[in-house]
């Protein structure tokens, strides 16, 4: 790694089980950011998962809304994603500045992670953690793109899957993860309302004083929007944020009726420079891997002096349901009804997900 790229010692990003720190290639001069991530975690090997990530990436190379992978590293202890460097950071950041965004600004961004979410859906890939930390901006906004990153829990669904896991970030979680039932790519839906409803707020929608408060809130699904948050959001936003948070998964719209709903169809204000924005092309691409390449696609991974690992398996549809990817270490970002200023996280975030059913009682 560092034959090829000048690693700055301090990470300006850091997680549980990983870091992130800004290098720049050598001969190019082109800045990128390196994720750390650890090959063992509470002592087991995690080398599936970190490839399953990397194999996510790699089908995901053509899409103008997901961050790309540049090239992949195998150090003694860590395995080294280079990946395309945001300078405009997480939108998380943004939030903790701002506490919401502009309505304009929202439905900019909801389109833009819709596109990305789009795409990965039409290879039958759930995201499974959407969440202000992992959507980056290109640059400050509103004049900028978003990359959606880090997908170290997604899930392969595949057709007539049974899949139920513990996995997520509690504000974000659908009610079906909770109560341990399968998961499908309504999943996403149902964390991209959330996600809605937090830009324009500020606020979680079920949000409680802890994360068993939280869990209670999201499993009975009743959702409020107070006036002093949503005085001035239009009724077309909100009737956008109701289609999505149901708790019936299949009853919540689909990406591209998401894609089609009134408020996202609205122009925004001239106040919006659209001309500096740039235009998604479709997320369906000639020439990207179908469904049946993703479990096909490989993996090359430079190894280090003295190694010699076979790195080329299959992207597997599910984990063990107690990954030690999860667990359950922090706050929650934000409270129903009340905004609160926590630091958010970078896209390392391990330290924010569910780890088992048990955490619901922590």
């Amino acid at each position: 790694m560092e034959d090829v790229y000048d690693v700055e010692s301090k990470p300006f990003a850091r997680g549980k089980f990983a870091t992130v720190k800004r290098c720049i290639h050598r001969t190019t001069k082109t800045a990128y950011a390196a994720k750390y991530i650890k090959k063992r975690r509470m002592g087991q090997d995690v080398t599936h998962e970190v490839l399953h990530e990397v194999r996510v990436l790699l089908l995901a190379a053509k899409s103008d809304r997901i961050v790309q992978l540049h090239q992949v590293f195998d150090s003694l202890r860590d395995y080294i994603l280079v990946l395309e460097l945001a300078a405009g950071g997480e939108l998380q950041r943004v939030l903790d500045e701002e506490e919401f965004l502009p309505e304009n600004t929202s439905r900019h961004v909801m389109r833009q992670v819709l596109e990305g979410i789009s795409f990965l859906h039409s290879h039958q890939v759930a995201h499974l953690d959407i969440k202000p930390q992992n959507i980056l901006l290109t640059r400050p906004l509103p004049c900028c793109d978003i990359k959606i990153c880090d997908f170290g829990i997604s899930r392969l669904i595949t057709q007539g899957s049974d899949l139920r896991e513990i996995i997520g970030t509690p504000d974000y979680v659908a009610p079906e993860i909770l109560n341990y039932e399968p998961i499908s790519l309504f999943t996403d839906m149902w964390s991209l309302g959330c996600l809605a409803y937090v830009l324009l707020s500020g606020c979680s929608p079920f949000g409680g004083e802890d994360k068993q408060e939280t869990f209670c809130n999201i499993t009975t699904a009743s959702l409020d929007f107070p006036v002093q948050y949503f005085g001035e959001v239009s009724e077309k936003a909100i009737d956008f944020i109701r289609a999505l948070i149901v708790k019936e998964p299949k009853k919540r719209l689909s990406c591209s009726e998401a894609q089609n709903h009134e408020w996202l169809a609205t122009s925004p204000s001239s106040s919006l420079p659209l001309e500096n924005i740039t235009s998604s092309t479709s997320p369906t691409k000639t020439g990207l891997p179908t469904n049946d390449d993703l479990v096909n696609v490989q993996v090359e991974v430079v190894d280090s002096p003295g190694h010699n690992n076979n790195n080329h398996i299959n992207l597997s549809s599910s984990t063990n349901k107690d990954s030690s990817l999860l667990n359950d270490d922090d706050e929650d970002q934000t409270t129903n009804g009340q905004r609160r200023d926590d630091e958010g996280l970078p896209s390392t975030d391990e330290d924010d997900r569910l780890s088992s059913a048990s955490s619901s009682s922590s």
